[in-house]
C-alpha cells in the first residue's frame, strides 16, 4: 500500500470520528442522529471497496481501543455490544458493497450507480443496526425499525445526496491531483 493510500484511510477514518461527534440523541430511541452516515457515504464514493472498507475498519479499531471516536465520544467494546452497535459493524462491509457497485462498469461512475451504492450501503447499515436493536432490547422488527430506520430516512436521505455531490467532485479532484489511481491507469502499470 502506498503512503498516499495510507493518509487517505487515515483521513477517512478521522472524517467519520469528528463527524460522529454530530450527535443529537433522541428521547424515545438509543440510536442518535449523527453525522457518521455522511462521513461512511463519503468514505464509499472517494476512496471505493478496499480502502474505503479499510478506513472504516480503521475508524472502529480506534473505538475499540479506546479513543473516543463513537458518538457522544462513546469507545470501546461496551459501544459495539449497545443496541446502536450494529450500525457500526455495518459501515465496512455497506462500504465495501458500495465499493463494487462504484467499480463496476468502464470509467467513473455517474450519480444512478454512485446513488445505487450509497442507497445499498445504507441498506446494510440499517439491516445490521436493527438486527442488533432488536436483539438487544428484544423487541420485534417493526418496532425495532421504529426505534432505529424510520425516523433516520429522511436525513439519511438528504446525507446521500450531499455526499454524492461531494463525492463525486472530491473523487476527480483527488484523481487529478494523483492522491487516487483510477482502475485502468493500475491496469496498464
Amino acid at each position: 500500500m502506498r503512503t498516499r493510500d495510507i493518509a487517505l484511510v487515515a483521513l477517512f477514518a478521522a472524517l467519520v470520528a469528528v463527524l460522529a461527534q454530530v450527535s443529537i440523541p433522541l428521547p424515545f430511541t438509543p440510536v442518535p442522529i449523527t453525522g457518521q452516515v455522511l462521513g461512511v457515504l463519503l468514505t464509499g464514493a472517494i476512496l471505493g471497496k478496499n480502502k474505503g472498507a479499510l478506513a472504516m475498519l480503521v475508524y472502529l479499531l480506534l473505538g475499540l481501543i479506546g479513543l473516543p471516536v463513537f458518538a457522544r465520544g462513546g469507545a470501546g467494546l461496551a459501544v459495539f455490544a449497545s443496541p446502536s452497535g450494529g450500525y457500526l459493524w455495518g459501515y465496512p462491509i455497506g462500504v465495501y458493497i458500495m465499493g463494487i457497485i462504484l467499480e463496476t462498469g468502464k470509467g467513473e461512475p455517474g450519480y444512478p450507480r454512485l446513488i445505487a451504492g450509497m442507497l445499498l450501503c445504507l441498506l446494510v447499515v440499517y439491516l445490521l443496526g436493527t438486527l442488533q436493536l432488536t436483539a438487544i432490547l428484544h423487541v420485534n422488527l417493526v418496532k425495532g425499525l421504529f426505534l432505529g430506520v424510520i425516523p433516520f430516512i429522511p436525513l439519511d436521505l438528504a446525507k446521500l445526496v450531499v455526499a454524492a455531490l461531494a463525492g463525486r467532485q472530491v473523487r476527480r479532484a483527488l484523481r487529478q491531483a494523483g492522491f487516487l489511481v483510477s482502475r485502468e491507469a493500475r491496469r496498464e502499470s
